[in-house]
Order: C-alpha cells, then sequence, then structure tokens
C-alpha cells in the first residue's frame, strides 16, 4: 500500500496482483480487487489528463477542457482519500 500512497501506481499494481495469487480468503481478496479499481481509475483518468492539457495547449479558449480537467481531478482526490 505504501506504492499506492506514494503515487507508483504501476508497482502499486504487480503487488495486489502478486498478492491476489497468494491470497485464498474471498474477504480479503474483496480488498484487494477494490484496491485494483481505485488505482485503474486514477491511471486512466491520469491519461485523460494529459489528453485535455494538449488541448488546452492548441486551443487555449476552450472552456469545456478546463471543466473536464476540474471533475477529473475532484474525482481523483476522491478516490485517493
Amino acid at each position: 500500500m505504501s506504492a499506492q500512497s506514494e503515487g507508483n501506481y504501476a508497482e502499486a499494481l504487480q503487488n495486489y496482483y502478486e498478492a491476489m495469487r497468494l491470497e485464498i480468503d474471498p474477504y480479503d481478496r474483496s480488498y484487494i480487487l477494490y484496491n485494483i479499481g481505485l488505482i485503474t481509475q486514477v491511471m486512466e483518468n491520469t491519461q485523460k489528463l494529459g489528453i485535455l492539457f494538449s488541448g488546452i495547449r492548441t486551443k487555449p479558449f476552450l472552456t469545456t477542457s478546463f471543466n473536464n480537467m476540474a471533475v477529473i481531478c475532484h474525482y481523483v482526490r476522491l478516490s485517493t482519500l
């Protein structure tokens, strides 16, 4: 979990996949799957932010891009609390 809290999502995913391979208790596996889902969502949103930044550089007055960035940042912040 330290890799996840430090923002090293690739390492965290590797750790969680290894934990899924080793863990047999369904209750504990559910928490591992939950964390895998959170990391995947954060990583996808980070990629989307990169695309929005490119769009803003190309057309800086496109306000919907700023709005979409704010929505993603808000969601990412909530999912990492």
